[in-house]
């Protein structure tokens, strides 16, 4: 709430220099214009882009853990849904021991 305040008044500031700029009889409207972008919108843009930098880190935290928690749930899951280990071969559910698959010999 704190930062509102401080983009208010900075922007009001702003605004009364822009309004002083094009109103004083060398100035003009485009250098108004400039002085509003170049001392009020550009750097209040980046104070706010900077200050909303930890929240933006926490929602990126939170959304990585829910997708966690949601990835260990459909492991559990999964994990309650597979199959009984069978004494048949290649029925456990397991893969094969071997790292390399064997080389089939063509006919």
């Amino acid at each position: 709430m704190f930062i509102h305040l401080i983009v208010i008044g900075w922007l009001y500031v702003v605004v009364m220099m822009a309004v002083a700029e094009a109103t004083n009889t060398t100035g003009t409207v485009l250098g108004a214009i400039f002085t509003f972008l170049l001392y009020g919108l550009a750097p209040v843009a980046l104070v706010v882009y900077l200050m909303g930098a930890p929240a933006r880190r926490r929602a990126i935290k939170q959304r990585e853990a829910e997708a966690q928690e949601a990835a260990r749930s459909a492991a559990a899951a999964k994990a309650a849904a597979a199959p009984v280990a069978s004494d048949l071969p290649d029925q456990g559910g397991e893969t094969s021991a071997d790292a390399v698959a064997p080389v089939r010999k063509e006919p």
